[in-house]
C-alpha cells in the first residue's frame, strides 16, 4: 500500500478502537482523531485553485491545523524553524537533552501538565543557574526548549531538547562572554586576557554539573516525591555540539519535529497491521534503522499516547530568549560581539515575496497557482466552465 498516512488509519480503524476503548480514551485524545480523520477533506471546506499560466484547475481542502496531525505540523515546522534561525546569533550552539527517567513515567502519564512542567522548569533553572555562577560562565543564556514525549518507536520517552548558543551577556550587560569552543561544555566560560576582552582559550573539559542534575543510578524504588526527584535528579544530561557550516548557525531539524510519527516513515496497514519504520539506537550503522509492524490498535493507542493537555505549552524560551525581552536581547548581544545586523523588515520589496507559500506548483506546466474560489464546509465546489474559459 503506497501513500499510506495516519489519517487512513484513523478513517478504517478509528471507529472501532473508539468502540472498544469507550470510556477509557479522553475527550482530549477523541478530538485529535476527529481532527485528523477530517483533515483536508470535504468535512472542512476548500478553494479551487487555477494555473496562471496554463488555467489548470484543482481542489484543495482545508487542513485540521491540529498540532498534532502530520500533514499539518510539517509546513509548521519548517515556517517555526525560519522564525528560529532569524534569532541565531553567529556563535556556536549546544544541544542538550533533559531526559524523564522510566521510574518516573507512570506519573507523567497521569498528571502530564504537572510532571512535563517540572520538566522544563527543572532543565532550565539548572542551566540558567549553573550559567550565572561565576565559577562557570558568570552571564545570563537564553534557551529554546522543546518537549518530545516519544521514542522512535512511539513509545512513552519523555525528554526536553534545548539549543543554547556557546555565550551569554555578562550580569551587568557590559560585555560578550564566550564559551569554551567544539569539545568544552557550554557553562565553561573562556579565560578573558583582560578585564573587558575575552578572547578564545584551548579547549577544555567539558563542564561539570552538579550532582543534583545528573541522572542518578535507577534506584529499585522511587521514596521521595515526585516534585522533590523532578527539582533534585530527575534529569540525565546529554550534550553534543551542534556543527555549524561557514555563514549562519541553523537549527537541527529532529528539534522540532512534527509529531511522534511522520507520515513519511508509515510503509503499510494491513491485516497483520502498521508497518513502518523507526530507529533502534542500541545499533550503530546500516541496522540502526530497522521496521515494525504493530497491531492497528496498539499503533492508535501509541499515537494517542502523545496527545497533549489543551493549552499546554511545548515549546518554550527562557533567559536571553524569554518572550517578553528576546529582540532586545538579540539585539544588545549582537551589538556586543560585533554581529552584522540582520535586514528590517519592510526594507526589501523582495521581502513581502519571501511570505512561505506551500501550494505546489501546477502539475501540468509548474507555473504558479491562484484561489480562484471558495467553498464551506460540507459543501462542494462549482463544476468548470464548459467552454473551458480560464477564470478571471
Amino acid at each position: 500500500m503506497a501513500g499510506i498516512e495516519v489519517a487512513d488509519i484513523f478513517r478504517d480503524h478509528g471507529a472501532a478502537w473508539r468502540a472498544a476503548n469507550a470510556g477509557h480514551a479522553s475527550l482530549g485524545q477523541l478530538k485529535v482523531m476527529a481532527a485528523i480523520e477530517d483533515c483536508r477533506t470535504a468535512a472542512l471546506g476548500g478553494h479551487v485553485e487555477a494555473c496562471e499560466d496554463c488555467g489548470h484547475r484543482r481542489i484543495a481542502y482545508n487542513s485540521c491545523r491540529n498540532r498534532h496531525c502530520p500533514k499539518c505540523q510539517g509546513a509548521a515546522a519548517k515556517d517555526w524553524l525560519a522564525a528560529r534561525e532569524a534569532d541565531l546569533l553567529p556563535v556556536g550552539y549546544f544541544h542538550l537533552v533533559f531526559t524523564l527517567p522510566a521510574e518516573l513515567a507512570g506519573i507523567a502519564w497521569q498528571n502530564k501538565a504537572v510532571v512535563y512542567d517540572l520538566l522544563f522548569r527543572a532543565a532550565s533553572e539548572t542551566l540558567l543557574t549553573i550559567a550565572a555562577d561565576p565559577r562557570h560562565l558568570g552571564a545570563r543564556i537564553g534557551i529554546t526548549a522543546v518537549l518530545h514525549t516519544w521514542g522512535s518507536a512511539m513509545t512513552h520517552h519523555a525528554h526536553v531538547h534545548m539549543i543554547v548558543p556557546g555565550g551569554g551577556i555578562a550580569l551587568d550587560r557590559s560585555r560578550w562572554i564566550a564559551c569554551l569552543p567544539a569539545s568544552a561544555g557550554p557553562l565553561q566560560a573562556v579565560p578573558p586576557a583582560d578585564a573587558g576582552q575575552a578572547q578564545p582559550g584551548p579547549c577544555g573539559r567539558a563542564a561539570r554539573v552538579p550532582q543534583r542534575a545528573r541522572g542518578p543510578a535507577r534506584p529499585r524504588r522511587l521514596r521521595r516525591s515526585p516534585r522533590a526527584a523532578a527539582q533534585e535528579e530527575l534529569v540525565r544530561l546529554r550534550q553534543a555540539t551542534l556543527r555549524r557550516a561557514a555563514g549562519p548557525a541553523r537549527l537541527p531539524r529532529p528539534l522540532h519535529p512534527p509529531v511522534a510519527i511522520a507520515n513519511s516513515r508509515l510503509l503499510a496497514c494491513d491485516e497483520r497491521g502498521v508497518t513502518f519504520r523507526y530507529k533502534d539506537y542500541r545499533h550503530d550503522g546500516g541496522e540502526r534503522y530497522r521496521t515494525m509492524t504493530l497491531a492497528t490498535d496498539e499503533f492508535i493507542r501509541r499515537f494517542l499516547l502523545h496527545v497533549l493537555p489543551k493549552g499546554f505549552h511545548r515549546i518554550r524560551h527562557y533567559g536571553l530568549l524569554a518572550t517578553a525581552a528576546c529582540k532586545a536581547n538579540v539585539a544588545r548581544a549582537r551589538e556586543l560581539i560585533a554581529a552584522p545586523e540582520p535586514p528590517a523588515e519592510g526594507d526589501d520589496v523582495a521581502d513581502a515575496a519571501a511570505v512561505p507559500d506551500h501550494r505546489s506548483p501546477c502539475s501540468c506546466c509548474g507555473g504558479r497557482m491562484i484561489i480562484v474560489e471558495i467553498f464551506e464546509r460540507g459543501c462542494c465546489p462549482r463544476a468548470p466552465p464548459e467552454d473551458g474559459i480560464r477564470p478571471s
